[in-house]
């Protein structure tokens, strides 16, 4: 059953698009074809702000010192982050960020899952008792340097940057397990405020159809495995099915756990993909054993009018995954 929030939130975004009067595929298109497509990516844009600004108007209201934010993969995590941490300080507070990322084991210390390959997605990826010392050390008035974690290679080594809180620090962790309360046993549920992102596509193929959050979630993931992580269209495809199962194990359970809900999907958001995704999936081989998945999200695609990325604001979320963004990560 879906989540009491999930559903809450969702509504919210729909009644936003009967607002704009887009509802279907067929209506954006429509919209880009009449020219309005910059209009449509600065409602967007603006909608999300807002209510990344009123998370932020939530926390300051709380004085909570820690704030957990958790999603599944390729929700948007880091860049929900960065810009609660901007909003955060414009309530007069000082932000710091921390990744769950950076406290990956080492590839070859990975656990394996049912078919013998990389879990990343269970929470023994993660070295916990590593990180509980160091946010122990953090809260506790210590300087601590973080870790950081090089996707290419498979292994964490130092960053060089060292942390220590100030008493107006509010520290932000971001990671699929962060709303798991056995990331963090040893810290009070009262002096937590927790955050669920999640990308929830609103838009509808038709009247009649759905488009699946977890293709839009795929495909994000997909232009940012290239880009960023040295992995094919294939190899992204590949392990999806595992990288699902394990959201069903670790992330989806605890998402009613959070004190708020943000939806990272933007209304254009797969118009603008299209361009980047075509030919990744085009690649992949007609002999793969992906190749009928990549088929599948091809015809997906192919239905939205294409926008270019230069509209796109340099503080996007979607600047996470196609890059040129204005956040470093």
């Amino acid at each position: 059953m879906k989540s009491k929030k999930l559903q809450a939130l969702m509504a919210e975004h729909r009644h936003w698009q009967d607002i704009v009067g887009l509802r279907t595929v067929a209506d954006l298109n429509a919209a880009v074809r009449a020219g309005h497509a910059t209009d449509i990516i600065n409602v967007s844009e603006a909608l999300q702000e807002r209510k990344i600004a009123s998370v932020a108007d939530e926390i300051a209201a709380r004085h909570c010192r820690l704030v957990l934010l958790a999603g599944p993969s390729s929700s948007g995590k880091t860049t929900s982050s960065k810009r609660l941490a901007i909003q955060l300080a414009a309530c007069g507070l000082h932000p710091l960020t921390i990744s769950m990322d950076d406290y990956f084991v080492n590839r070859v210390n990975t656990p394996l899952d049912a078919n013998g390959e990389y879990d990343y997605e269970c929470l023994g990826a993660l070295d916990v008792p590593y990180f509980n010392a160091q946010l122990t050390a953090l809260l506790g008035g210590d300087t601590v340097e973080l870790p950081r974690y090089d996707f290419v290679k498979g292994e964490r080594t130092p960053s060089g940057h060292e942390l220590r809180l100030q008493p107006n620090n509010v520290l932000i962790i971001e990671g699929i397990h962060a709303l798991n309360p056995d990331l963090t046993p040893q810290i009070d549920r009262a002096d937590k405020f927790q955050v669920y992102v999640s990308a929830l596509t609103t838009i509808q193929l038709d009247e009649n159809r759905k488009i699946s959050t977890s293709d839009n979630r795929l495909l994000r993931r997909m232009i940012r495995d290239q880009k960023f992580r040295a992995y094919s269209a294939e190899e992204t495809i590949h392990r999806w099915p595992s990288v699902r199962a394990g959201e069903e194990k670790w992330i989806f359970p605890f998402q009613d756990n959070c004190d708020t809900m943000i939806n990272t999907a933007l209304l254009y958001e797969l118009s603008v993909l299209r361009t980047y995704v075509l030919p990744l999936l085009e690649s992949v081989p007609a002999t793969s054993e992906c190749y009928a998945e990549a088929f599948r999200l091809r015809q997906f695609i192919g239905f939205f009018e294409p926008i270019p990325d230069k509209q796109i604001p340099l503080t996007s979320l979607l600047r996470e995954f196609l890059g040129g963004s204005a956040f470093h990560y």
